[in-house]
């Protein structure tokens, strides 16, 4: 049966996005894991990281950078990485461990924690723009914009987000009134409003919020 105009186009993206792991699977690397993380920008709620071996035997059309994709296809989308992945794992870091470590100590640790779920374990690791202590030098690479490059990092990219997504649904119905379900606890105007009426919450990153504490002492004086 011929393809459709749309599936062409999708599959024609998964070929250009699948030429490293491809390459990496021909050098012998069976298990090649992509990682990525959601949530290192927001002001609120933990960061979430993901580590996925994808099955050559089972490609997955439609991978792309999460932020890309509307949430009812990134939902889609993950349920299949579920079922057709080799191996896949989710791990999140909460605000205070943010917080204590500061964002970018909290992705490595929220990726070496997905990493370590892995079963069969990675062989290689593809990386979105970040590198691993604990892991060999030369079995890792740091892909810039690898969510949008690299199947493996993308599939990373989709079930990190979706993961962090439910919960902040979840923390909106918890602390209502922040709009925690429509920004997912980034800093927009809303959310900044909501800050000026409520004052943080037990999820806000106490230190990514420098700027709204200096402009309410400012406002008080």
């Amino acid at each position: 049966m011929a393809l459709t105009k749309r599936e062409l186009k999708l599959s024609e993206r998964f070929q250009r996005m699948n030429v490293v792991e491809t390459a990496l699977h021909q050098k012998g690397m069976r298990y090649v894991a992509g990682l990525d993380e959601a949530g290192r920008g927001p002001l609120a709620g933990p960061v979430y990281a993901a580590a996925v071996i994808l099955d050559p035997e089972q490609p997955i059309l439609g991978l792309n950078d999460s932020k890309k994709l509307s949430p009812k296809v990134r939902d889609a989308l993950a349920s299949e990485i579920k079922e057709k992945s080799l191996a896949w794992a989710i791990a999140r870091i909460d605000a205070a461990t943010i917080d204590r470590l500061n964002i970018l100590e909290a992705t490595r640790e929220a990726m070496s924690l997905a990493l370590s779920k892995l079963d069969p374990p990675a062989d290689f690791l593809l990386v979105d723009a970040l590198r691993l202590e604990g892991f060999p030098e030369e079995r890792q690479e740091a892909v810039v914009k690898g969510d949008a490059t690299c199947n493996c990092i993308a599939a990373a990219s989709i079930l990190a987000k979706t993961a962090r997504d439910q919960e902040l649904i979840e923390m909106d119905e918890r602390y209502p009134g922040y709009g925690f379900a429509q920004h997912k606890g980034y800093g927009t105007k809303a959310h900044y409003e909501a800050l000026d009426q409520l004052g943080p919450c037990p999820i806000h990153r106490q230190s990514f919020l420098g700027s709204w504490y200096e402009r309410r002492n400012l406002h008080d004086k």
